[in-house]
């Protein structure tokens, strides 16, 4: 497993990680945009500019602690604005909160449809190879991350989309002991479950 996670030195993990969670919530942005809210895109969030998107804990200190410690990524950014009183259906601010998971995996089966058909025509050198294994398991590793019913990650953001009368306060969910608290539990649910998704997706790409 290891083999596939850890790209030789350099910045080429740092880059993806940092871009990979820097789409994920230009995604958000879009959704809203394209179904009327332009708050993010007269924020000027709908760029990628990281300098605009970067939270130093989110999206440097903890992300590359991970990949490092445990060969494994997660992460996030500053958090796109939107307005969902713009938004006119419960779905639609479903798809918002989803927009990141669903580009993240996107990324992911992109670069493993052009793995396959490199690997098809000979085109696959071992560099090559880890850096498109790097992009697959950053992308895998945030989808599956985000996915996690906890808020404030998005898939519990998807569910109080589609169940109103779910909503927690957001005191709560941004108080400082709080937030430690759900991004520990977090972890310990993904560390339990990425190995196996993670072997299913190699077993894809096989």
């Amino acid at each position: 497993m290891n083999e596939t996670l850890v790209l030789s030195q350099g910045l080429f993990p740092v880059i993806i990680i940092l871009f990979s969670i820097i789409l994920h919530e230009i995604a958000h942005g879009y959704a809203a945009y394209i179904q009327g809210d332009e708050t993010a895109y007269r924020a000027g969030r709908l760029t990628l500019n990281p300098l605009v998107h970067i939270d130093m804990m989110g999206s440097v200190i903890v992300p590359l602690f991970a990949f490092f410690t445990a060969g494994t990524f997660f992460g996030w950014a500053k958090p796109v604005p939107y307005n969902p009183y713009n938004i006119r259906t419960r779905i639609g601010q479903a798809f918002v909160a989803a927009a990141g998971i669903l580009t993240n995996i996107f990324i992911a089966i992109l670069a493993i449809v052009v793995f396959k058909i490199a690997l098809s025509n000979g085109l696959v050198s071992g560099r090559m190879g880890e850096a498109v294994m790097t992009i697959i398991m950053v992308n895998v590793s945030l989808a599956l991350f985000n996915l996690i019913p906890i808020p404030p990650f998005d898939g519990m953001s998807i569910i109080q989309s589609l169940f109103p009368r779910l909503h927690i306060s957001s005191r709560l969910i941004y108080n400082p002991v709080y937030l430690i608290g759900a991004i520990l539990v977090a972890s310990v649910l993904y560390s339990m479950l990425i190995p196996y998704v993670f072997g299913w997706v190699q077993s894809l790409i096989a």
